[in-house]
C-alpha cells in the first residue's frame, strides 16, 4: 500500500467542500430506476447528485426490506491513488462484472447505466480507494428480470468487495452496513460526503413499488470501507 499524493489529498477535500455546500442549499434524494428501457438520475450538481426513478420489473422487488447489518470496525484508513475503477467482484453475491463510468447529462442530471448488468462510477467523485466516498450506482432489476445489484441487498457486515482499478491495484473494501432509505430520506451527505476514511458506497433502488408512478420508494446503500490494496 502507499499514500495517496498531495495532490490526490487536496482533490477529496475540495469534494468534500464542495458537497457539504451543495447540500445545506438543498440535495434531494437519491433514487435509481428505470425509465422505459433507460434510467434517468437527476443531478442537483456534480458533487451531491439526487436520482429520480421510474421502476422496472415489479416481479423482482423483494416482499421484505433488508435489515441494517452490524457495523464493522475498521481501524486503518489505507488510501490508494486516484485511478478509475475496471471491474467489480462481490463474492458473497457471486458477481464479478466490469464497470463503466457515469458523469452528468447535458442538462445536469447524473448519467446512468445503460447496460442493466454492468454498474457505473460516478466519475465526478473520488475514485475507489481515494479518500472520500466513492459511488458505484447499479440496477436492481429491468422488464427482463433481476439486473446486476438485485442480491445487494443481501450483503451483510464483513462481506468483501474488490474493485480492480485500470493502475492495475486492486482495492479491497469491506461491507459495514447495509441500509434502506426512502427516497423523501436520502442521507446525500452520509453518501456522497467525505468522513475522513477511503469509502466505497454502492446504491440501488429497492422498498416497495409504487404501481401509480411506477417507482420504487427506497434505495438500498451498501457500505464499504477500504481495508487494503494489491498491485502496488
Amino acid at each position: 500500500m502507499s499514500r495517496a499524493p498531495t495532490t490526490a489529498r487536496r482533490r477529496s477535500f475540495i469534494w468534500a467542500a464542495v458537497a457539504a455546500l451543495l447540500l445545506l442549499v438543498g440535495a434531494g434524494a437519491l433514487v435509481v430506476g428505470l425509465r422505459g428501457g433507460e434510467d434517468r438520475l437527476n443531478g442537483v450538481s456534480e458533487t451531491s447528485p439526487s436520482l429520480s426513478e421510474t421502476p422496472p420489473w415489479l416481479s423482482a422487488l423483494p416482499a421484505v426490506l433488508p435489515r441494517a447489518s452490524a457495523p464493522v470496525v475498521v481501524h486503518s484508513s489505507p488510501v490508494v491513488v486516484h485511478s478509475p475503477p475496471v471491474w467489480l467482484r462481490i463474492p458473497a453475491i457471486n458477481m464479478s462484472v466490469p464497470v463503466s463510468q457515469l458523469g452528468l447529462n447535458p442538462d445536469g442530471t447524473v448519467q446512468v447505466p445503460t447496460n442493466p448488468a454492468e454498474p457505473g462510477w460516478y466519475r465526478l467523485g473520488p475514485s475507489p480507494g481515494e479518500l472520500g466516498s466513492a459511488v458505484i450506482l447499479g440496477h436492481v432489476d429491468s422488464y427482463a428480470g433481476p439486473a446486476v445489484f438485485f442480491r445487494l441487498r443481501s450483503l451483510t457486515a464483513g462481506d468483501q468487495v474488490d474493485v480492480s482499478l485500470a493502475d492495475g491495484v486492486t482495492a479491497d473494501f469491506v461491507v459495514t452496513t447495509v441500509s434502506v432509505y426512502p427516497k423523501d430520506n436520502f442521507p446525500a451527505e452520509g453518501v456522497y460526503g467525505s468522513h475522513g476514511i477511503s469509502g466505497l458506497q454502492l446504491v440501488t433502488c429497492g422498498g416497495t413499488f409504487d404501481t401509480t408512478t411506477r417507482s420504487y420508494l427506497s434505495n438500498v446503500v451498501a457500505y464499504t470501507t477500504l481495508v487494503g490494496s494489491t498491485g502496488q
